[in-house]
């Protein structure tokens, strides 16, 4: 439906999931500086990431972000001390040190 200004009836659920605390600060951040909720901020990355780039099929997907959000995401990062890459989920661990294995050894 792509453009479509159709009314998509959906219905959402609670999530409990755990993720590293700058990444948060940075995702409240630019939910806030876009006035949406968190919720609607996630779905819009991940609906994002489902459509792949034509001719780069697993290795790079659609950005949903504009030159003005990247800017302020950047901004954020800075901020809230999110010092890492976009592959750095590879080797977090957690504050007890124990480290995701299942993340460790998947390509993200």
């Amino acid at each position: 439906m792509p453009g479509s200004t159709e009314s998509v009836a959906v219905e959402r659920v609670q999530l409990g999931v755990r993720m590293e605390k700058r990444m948060v600060k940075v995702l409240k951040g630019l939910a806030e500086f876009e006035g949406i909720s968190l919720g609607q901020l996630l779905e819009k990355i991940v609906l994002h990431s489902f459509e792949p780039l034509e001719g780069q099929e697993g290795e790079w997907s659609a950005s949903p972000h504009s030159r003005r959000q990247l800017a302020a995401i950047h901004d954020f990062k800075r901020i809230y001390g999110m010092d890492y890459d976009t592959h750095a989920t590879r080797a977090f661990t957690d504050a007890s040190g124990t480290r995701n294995q299942q993340l460790a050894t998947r390509n993200c």
